[in-house]
């Protein structure tokens, strides 16, 4: 402990220890992708550490649109802040990657979530693809309430 005269007793720097600790904030579970458009497969992912407690950051890679990736990454991060508006999520765009490298010991784990048939049968292609031919089926597979952005966006 590092002497401070300020504090009188133990209590008070236990206090004062306690206080700080809680103000750190809890550590994030990081998700990179596209997100081309958001859907229920993504919202899956998240949602399984957002049921542990524990707070997301959806990290969306600045691409160049293309027929693949329509939307630009400023578009995505909007429909994600509508969709957890008022949720321990935050959403930022980083640069394009050419890969995700860590070395050993680093403080932190790497988790793969493996979906049930009916979540990872759910394509952004095969979304895209629906609203492009007028069906409707796309929006079993996307949250609500981006139906109406995503028609402004994708058609």
């Amino acid at each position: 402990m590092i002497f401070d005269s300020n504090i009188k007793s133990y209590e008070q720097y236990m206090l004062i220890t306690k206080n700080q600790t809680k103000h750190k904030k809890q550590p994030k579970a990081l998700f990179i992708g596209r997100f081309q458009p958001p859907h229920q497969g993504h919202s899956w992912l998240f949602e399984q550490k957002l049921n542990e407690g524990v707070p997301v950051l959806i990290a969306i890679r600045d691409i160049e649109p293309d027929e693949k990736n329509p939307l630009y990454a400023t578009e995505v991060k909007k429909l994600w802040e509508k969709i957890y508006e008022g949720q321990d999520v935050e959403v930022i765009i980083i640069p394009d990657i050419e890969s995700v490298n860590w070395g050993r010991g680093v403080g932190y784990k790497t988790l793969e979530h493996v979906p049930p048939t009916d979540i990872c049968n759910v394509s952004a292609t095969q979304i895209r693809n629906f609203i492009k031919d007028g069906s409707d089926e796309w929006k079993k597979m996307v949250n609500e309430k981006i139906h109406e952005d995503i028609i402004k966006l994708l058609k």
